[in-house]
C-alpha cells in the first residue's frame, strides 16, 4: 500500500510543472524521458515572454492577443483548447521589445494565478477558466512602471500569494489571501525586480526568498517579517536583477549581470554569511542556473554581448569550464542531464559534468527567437517563440 502511494505521488509530480522553473522553482525535472523532440502540436502565440504551466492534465498559456492579456487552457498532448480567459491591457513597452505578459502562471490548489505586464494579479479557476478575483497592484500600491513592466511569477504557499510588487510605503513585497485576493501583509521598500521569488527551508524554517531590485530579501511567509536582507545590485540605474534565487541546502545563490556578479550566502543557523562573491564566476543576465552535486551550470555575461555557458563549483565559485560565445538561452536539469534551449531555438543536451562540456544531442524544432523558459512535464516540453507555442515529445 505504501509503495503504491509513493508511486502515485511520483507520477503526479512527473506530470506537473505548475510554476516558473518547475515544482520547486529550481529548474529540475525528474520524470519520463524525453523523446526525439519532435513537434506534436503547434498553436499561434501572441506577444509575451511568459512560459507555460502544467497541472492536472491541463497546460495554461499566457500571452497578449488583440489588446488583451489572454490565459488559455489546452490539452498537453494535443494542444486542443479547453477554455480561455481574457481582460484588456494597454501596456506599452518603452523600449519596443514586447508588450505581452512576462511572467509564467502559477497553478496551486485548483487555481491559476497570473501577473500581467501592467501589474494585474488574477486568480482563475483551473477547471472552468472562471475569474475568481483580481487586484490592480500598480494602482493599489502605487507601483512605478520600471523599465519592462511587471515580471515576477506569483509565489504561492499555504494559502498565500506573495509578490515582489514594488509598491511604495512599505509595500515592496505583498502577500494576498489566495482564496479572496485580500492583502494579508506588506513588507520592505524594495522596488520590484524581474526575478521570481522562491520558497525555501533554511535552518528548519520556511522562508520566502526574493531577489528584488535592491538585492536578496528573506521573509517569514506568514507575517512578512524580515529575516535577512543583503544589498546586491549594480551601481548604476540602467540595470536589472532577473534570475531566480537558487536555494541549495542551507545556502542561497544569487547572480546578476551589469558588473554585479554572483554571491553564495550560507545561512549558518540564522546568522547568514557570504561564503564568496565574484563578477568573474557566473553573472546571470536573466536565465537562472541549475545545480547538481556541488556544481552550478548556467550563462555568464550580458545577453546582447554573447554569453558564455559554463560550470562553476558551488562552494568556491571556481570556473570548471566555459564555452565562450555560446549565446543566451535557458537551462534545465532533466533527469540529471542538461537541457539547454538557446535563443535561436536550438536545443542541446549534455551531461551535467564539471569535467567538460560534451554535446549528446542537438535539435532545432523552433526557428526565430526563444526567450521564455520551457515547461517540462510527462515526457513533453512546452515552449514558444515569437509566433507559436509548441508541444515537443
Amino acid at each position: 500500500m505504501h509503495k503504491s502511494f509513493f508511486f502515485l505521488c511520483a507520477a503526479a509530480l512527473a506530470a506537473d510543472w505548475p510554476q516558473h522553473l518547475g515544482p520547486d522553482r529550481n529548474g529540475i525535472y525528474n520524470g519520463p524521458e524525453l523523446g526525439s523532440l519532435a513537434t506534436v502540436w503547434t498553436k499561434p502565440a501572441g506577444a509575451g515572454f511568459a512560459g507555460a504551466a502544467v497541472s492536472n492534465g491541463k497546460i495554461v498559456l499566457f500571452h497578449r492577443l488583440n489588446g488583451k492579456e489572454v490565459l488559455e487552457c489546452v490539452e498537453p498532448k494535443t494542444g486542443k483548447p479547453i477554455w480561455s480567459f481574457a481582460y484588456p491591457t494597454t501596456y506599452r513597452d518603452d523600449f519596443g521589445f514586447d508588450e505581452g505578459p512576462r511572467s509564467a502562471p502559477t497553478i496551486s490548489n485548483g487555481k491559476v494565478f497570473t501577473f500581467g505586464a501592467e501589474g494585474m494579479l488574477h486568480a482563475v479557476d483551473l477547471a472552468s477558466g472562471k475569474k475568481l478575483w483580481s487586484v490592480d497592484t500598480f494602482k493599489q500600491f502605487g507601483v512605478r512602471k520600471g523599465y519592462f513592466g511587471a515580471a515576477g511569477s506569483p509565489l504561492v504557499e499555504d494559502g498565500r500569494v506573495i509578490l515582489n510588487a514594488g509598491g511604495r510605503e512599505g509595500a515592496g513585497v505583498v502577500a494576498f489571501e489566495a482564496q479572496t485576493g485580500k492583502p494579508l501583509w506588506t513588507a520592505s521598500n524594495d522596488e520590484a525586480s524581474y526575478s521570481s521569488g522562491t520558497m525555501a527551508t533554511l535552518g528548519g524554517k520556511r522562508f520566502a526568498v526574493f531577489f528584488t531590485r535592491n538585492g536578496l530579501l528573506v521573509l517569514d511567509p506568514a507575517t512578512g517579517k524580515q529575516a535577512y536582507a543583503m544589498r546586491w545590485r549594480a551601481r548604476y540605474a540602467a540595470s536589472v536583477n532577473a534570475a531566480t534565487p537558487l536555494v541549495i541546502g542551507d545556502s542561497i545563490f544569487i547572480s546578476a549581470s551589469y558588473e554585479t556578479g554572483a554571491a553564495l550566502v550560507n545561512w549558518n543557523g540564522g546568522q547568514p554569511k557570504v561564503a564568496w562573491s565574484s563578477d568573474e564566476a557566473m553573472s546571470n543576465h536573466y536565465a537562472t542556473t541549475v545545480h547538481k552535486d556541488g556544481y552550478l551550470y548556467g550563462y555568464h555575461g550580458r545577453q546582447e554581448q554573447g554569453q558564455a555557458f559554463r560550470c562553476i563549483e558551488l562552494k568556491s565559485g571556481k570556473v570548471m569550464w566555459s564555452e565562450e560565445g555560446f549565446g543566451a538561452g535557458s537551462v534545465t536539469l532533466v533527469n540529471g542531464s542538461l537541457l539547454i534551449i538557446r535563443e535561436n531555438g536550438e536545443i542541446h543536451t549534455a551531461p551535467a559534468s564539471p569535467k567538460e562540456f560534451k554535446h549528446q544531442k542537438r535539435a532545432q524544432p523552433l526557428q526565430g527567437v526563444v526567450r521564455s523558459f520551457p515547461a517540462i512535464a510527462d515526457g513533453m516540453i512546452f515552449i514558444r517563440n515569437e509566433k507559436n507555442w509548441v508541444g515537443l515529445k
